[in-house]
């Protein structure tokens, strides 16, 4: 197997600040039905997209189908304690109410249908940020700018059917979201990872207190190359980015197996601080869970694994 370590050295490695103990490993928890969408839940449940529902992970480890034909990816609660659902398959944004009933906050902009949307993100406000990229078959794309050219944008919601697009074309393909607690930056996963020479990116933009982006502000904080680019995003208490990516086996041509497939953490000042190895492709997603949110749930290729860290994630 191709040593890590060159490619861990390519940004100054923190470990001292690493969030497991030294050696601690994710341990496989779930065999099936985890593809996406982790959320920790008010009911101190995990919930989680695959298998085209909306699964339910009790903490003694019995699992339900919360939702089915979900067509979900993303999952998210509000401060509410409602779930909010990037539904790919559908090509739209809902709300599950306290009653089970579905909001529908957005299934169009400018009248044109989504893509697919892909993940979310919720600042204090409560304003929802989500991206809206297109992998696979790009036939059924409808979004467009005024000039005609194909559109994968973040978007952000004020309320039902009140959206502004934030990002049209300073990232290519975005998938992973993440706005910070103070409502000052937005984390963008740029990950054209089915495309040869694609970008596979980890970005930061500065975010105004009305919700727009300063779209100068840009930076890169971390790039994949040519492997498989970075996919969600979670965040602890003590500003440490969590970003799951990387790949185990390539997949040529568009992907090598050059970054390996797990969890990448990066300090505050986005410096990579260690990886989180997970031997199952494709690692999709994390989030905090457990009593005291001090448990990392990770999703990779329809697997759940998890492993204990020493700060809790924030909301």
């Amino acid at each position: 197997m191709r040593s890590l370590l060159p490619l861990l050295l390519a940004l100054p490695l923190l470990a001292a600040d690493s969030p497991v103990a030294p050696g601690a490993k994710p341990a496989q928890v779930d065999s099936a039905g985890a593809g996406e969408g982790p959320v920790w839940g008010p009911d101190n449940a995990l919930y989680y997209s695959g298998r085209n529902r909306i699964q339910r992970r009790a903490p003694d480890g019995a699992t339900t189908t919360f939702r089915d034909n979900a067509g979900s990816n993303g999952l998210l609660f509000d401060a509410q304690g409602r779930l909010i659902v990037c539904e790919s398959g559908n090509r739209r944004i809902t709300r599950t109410e306290k009653d089970g009933t579905i909001t529908v906050l957005t299934d169009r902009y400018d009248g044109h249908r989504y893509n697919s949307p892909n993940d979310l993100t919720i600042d204090s406000k409560g304003r929802i940020y989500f991206s809206d990229p297109r992998y696979g078959s790009r036939d059924s794309m409808e979004m467009r700018d005024s000039a005609g050219k194909l559109v994968e944008g973040v978007y952000r919601i004020d309320g039902p059917g009140k959206v502004t697009r934030i990002i049209t074309h300073e990232v290519d393909r975005p998938n992973g979201v993440f706005v910070t607690p103070d409502d000052k930056t937005l984390y963008v996963a740029d990950n054209n990872n089915n495309t040869a020479g694609g970008p596979r990116k980890l970005y930061r933009f500065a975010l105004r207190a009305d919700g727009t982006v300063d779209l100068a502000s840009r930076k890169m904080i971390y790039d994949w190359q040519d492997g498989r680019g970075p996919d969600g995003i979670k965040m602890d208490r003590k500003g440490r980015v969590f970003v799951a990516g990387g790949l185990n086996k390539p997949h040529p041509p568009h992907e090598t197996d050059k970054f390996k497939g797990g969890v990448y953490v990066f300090s505050p000042e986005g410096q990579l601080i260690t990886m989180l190895p997970v031997p199952v492709d494709e690692v999709t997603n994390c989030a905090f869970g457990g009593a005291d949110r001090k448990t990392l749930f990770i999703t990779a290729g329809g697997t759940l694994w998890s492993i204990p860290v020493d700060t809790p994630g924030v909301r």
